[in-house]
């Protein structure tokens, strides 16, 4: 099961004018986007350590979401 709690998911949904959320469908895309937050996540770790740094940058992570097409 994600991490990511389920409130601010069912916001995402419903900004996007969903009336109603299931359960299924918050734990769904919780799932996802984890899923997306982890491949960023080591596409900005490469990236880092490429630079010779430790701390990832909030220019390794737009680099890692441009590299990913996302």
């Amino acid at each position: 099961m994600a991490d990511i709690p389920k409130a601010p998911i069912a916001r995402i949904i419903k900004d996007t004018g969903a009336e109603r959320v299931s359960e299924d469908a918050k734990v769904e895309l919780a799932e996802a986007l984890e899923e997306i937050a982890r491949n960023i996540a080591i596409k900005a770790n490469e990236a880092a350590k490429l630079a010779k740094r430790k701390t990832i940058k909030a220019e390794d992570i737009k680099f890692a979401v441009n590299e990913l097409n996302l």
